[in-house]
């Protein structure tokens, strides 16, 4: 039994796809399928059912599997010591960012870390909160950006950032002659939101007191907010969009901004790790880059701001 088999019957059990599987882990599928099958017959057992696609674990399988994630687990971490104790920030760092973070915190941050520490490598994934909470828990990714403190047990978080939500509103709603949002005034028909899964949607949700909106969700779902601010652009309906993302505006698309009023909605946004998770002299050097990339003021809670 190899690190290498342990790796491949993962990658399997992730996809449930063999040629998919041999692709992520660089070999072909006839090498992987040859490593996992001399497993099997080490191990006397069979890890996968291939009769019916697409390919699942076995009941047997499944608890080999949870127990190899351990073994890499541990297996990783025995470089990531070394690379701590070094102070060393080689190696790949895999980092996971919610779709409604990435495009407005990254590129204030990014460029300029890569450009004073050039051995780091850092590897983006956008990923929406429930997935990235699996991927930290089976150790896929080493760490994530979200906008909610965890609760899991097995998970830490730093709080990074406040970010406040505001209105973003065509000029052909009522609402745009008004100066700020109340949520009296917000109409469902004409409002758009992400699908439902984005913690962006239920926090906002939570906050404006609504269980269903009647939305254009029927008709465009997996919408971003980038399409949604283009629509309203075009002069149709509103939407709500994140305090970072006002920043990158022209004059004409700040005027279609509009702030809530008091208690302002808004969320924390939290860097996130495995209790494991060892490369802490990394982790701190992305904080600090993070929040000095961020408007000073966003560090703190604001008088009139609520967490929602």
């Amino acid at each position: 039994m190899t690190i290498q088999q342990l790796e491949y019957i993962l990658a399997v059990d992730r996809y449930r796809h063999f040629a998919k599987a041999a692709e992520h882990c660089h070999v072909t599928q006839p090498t992987l399928s040859m490593m996992i099958q001399k497993l099997e017959d080490e191990l006397g057992v069979k890890l996968f059912d291939r009769s019916i696609p697409p390919v699942r674990p076995t009941a047997t399988g499944v608890k080999i599997i949870a127990q190899a994630r351990k073994v890499l687990l541990q297996a990783a971490q025995i470089k990531d010591i070394v690379t701590e104790e070094t102070q060393s920030l080689k190696g790949s760092f895999r980092l996971a960012v919610l779709p409604t973070i990435a495009p407005y915190l990254l590129p204030r941050f990014l460029q300029h870390i890569a450009e004073q520490h050039h051995e780091l490598d850092i590897r983006i994934q956008e990923m929406q909160t429930v997935p990235t909470l699996s991927a930290l828990a089976k150790g896929e990714i080493d760490a994530a950006i979200i906008a909610n403190e965890p609760t899991e047990a097995n998970l830490l978080g730093t709080r990074l950032y406040y970010e406040e939500f505001f209105g973003y509103v065509s000029r052909h709603e009522p609402i745009f002659k008004q100066d700020i949002i109340r949520t009296t005034d917000i109409s469902d028909e004409r409002l758009w939101l992400l699908d439902e899964g984005h913690c962006f949607r239920d926090q906002l949700m939570r906050f404006c007191q609504r269980e269903k909106v009647k939305i254009h969700q029927a008709a465009y779902h997996m919408g971003s907010l980038e399409t949604f601010m283009h629509m309203v652009e075009s002069g149709f309906g509103m939407t709500f969009i994140p305090e970072l993302a006002t920043l990158q505006l022209c004059d004409s698309q700040r005027e279609l901004v509009r702030p809530f009023a008091i208690p302002r909605p808004t969320r924390e946004i939290y860097f996130v790790t495995h209790k494991d998770f060892i490369r802490h002299s990394l982790s701190k050097i992305l904080i600090e880059h993070i929040q000095e990339a961020v408007p000073k003021k966003m560090l703190r809670l604001q008088v009139g701001q609520k967490i929602v």
